[in-house]
């Protein structure tokens, strides 16, 4: 397996980068792709004694920052490490690209590159969040700030086949995310969608409100990426602030130094849960290819993450299924 790594993509890059990638080939063993400025990278390399690992290295003369604009980053920067990276995974030269980088030139660079899935009206960028049974699927968390009602549904096909092969669950439930519970709650996109996923084939189980999510009541969450982004990203802020409180507190006297001393098992694993950089990335489904695009202040372990999240879901056959199951709801949808 071939990972195509965007070596300058990141809020730090190319550090965590170079740093990630090193882990990540000592660990998996495997063929490791970094695009940059590669006078950079070799010596970051080298200093950080990754000569003799599978990591190899293409140059790419540009680099697309957070602050381009995403459209025009494109068009101005041909040969940016993004779609020099992109065109590898187009050619055949790589399995699956990675980026922690601006996230709308990452999108449009990829549909650029690789185009869109046949059948997929839009792509959805995807993640795992944690719940008290294990993670869940939610998508859109970004991609499409204005859906339709029949993009809301080709989510729920993409997120159910991906909650298979990175949940390894047969048939997942899916929610649609909602006001309240209730089938006549939601805006006219929600009650739309609503319907047409109660007409489709898939495991679904209704409307669900946001904290239903973290209780583990559904595999896969659909809704349109403004409302996902917004509650992915208070979801992480509520967590960083209660892992601040209870740090703060823990520390406030030696009782309570005490008590945390006790509690420090149980803290690792709840700052394990909540800790984004353990995905590391999202994929981006509806591509005619394997994408993944995480935050751009990951560090090395968040970009370590990313590659592990990305190889697992490379041993797949996912691309395959996405485009079976969306083509079998299309079929079934004009039949009905």
């Amino acid at each position: 397996m071939t990972i195509v790594l965007d070596a300058m993509g990141s809020d730090d890059c190319p550090l965590p980068e170079v740093l990630g990638a090193i882990q990540a080939a000592r660990e998996f063993k495997e063929r490791i792709i970094l695009v940059g400025d590669k006078t950079q990278l070799t010596a970051l390399i080298s200093e950080h004694h990754g000569d003799g690992l599978p990591i190899e290295i293409v140059h790419a003369p540009e680099a697309i920052t957070m602050e381009d604009k995403a459209v025009e980053s494109v068009k101005l920067k041909p040969n940016s490490s993004m779609a020099v990276g992109l065109a590898l995974v187009k050619e055949g030269q790589g399995d699956v690209f990675v980026t922690a980088g601006n996230t709308g030139a990452a999108m449009f660079t990829a549909l650029r590159k690789l185009g869109r899935m046949k059948n997929v009206l839009r792509p959805g960028l995807t993640t795992l969040f944690p719940t008290l049974t294990g993670k869940c699927v939610v998508l859109d968390i970004g991609a499409n700030v204005e859906c339709r009602p029949e993009f809301l549904l080709q989510f729920a096909i993409m997120g159910s086949e991906f909650a298979k092969s990175a949940l390894k669950i047969s048939s997942p439930r899916i929610g649609l995310l909602s006001n309240g519970e209730e089938d006549t709650k939601g805006n006219p996109l929600v009650k739309d969608a609503f319907k047409l996923l109660k007409q489709s084939s898939l495991n679904f189980i209704g409307n669900i409100e946001a904290k239903e999510i973290f209780d583990g009541k559904v595999d896969v969450v659909v809704t349109d990426g403004f409302t996902g982004n917004v509650m992915l990203k208070t979801s992480e802020s509520v967590a960083g602030m209660m892992m601040k409180v209870l740090k703060r507190e823990f520390l406030s006297s030696f009782r309570t130094k005490l008590g945390a001393l006790l509690a420090k098992p149980a803290f690792k694993v709840l700052k394990s849960m909540m800790d984004p950089a353990e995905i590391g990335a999202a994929p981006l489904l509806g591509v005619d290819g394997l994408v993944f695009i995480g935050h751009g202040r990951s560090d090395a372990h968040a970009i370590y993450g990313a590659i592990r999240s990305a190889q697992q879901i490379a041993k797949s056959d996912l691309l395959n299924n996405l485009e079976s199951s969306i083509a079998t709801q299309i079929q079934l949808t004009e039949e009905n």
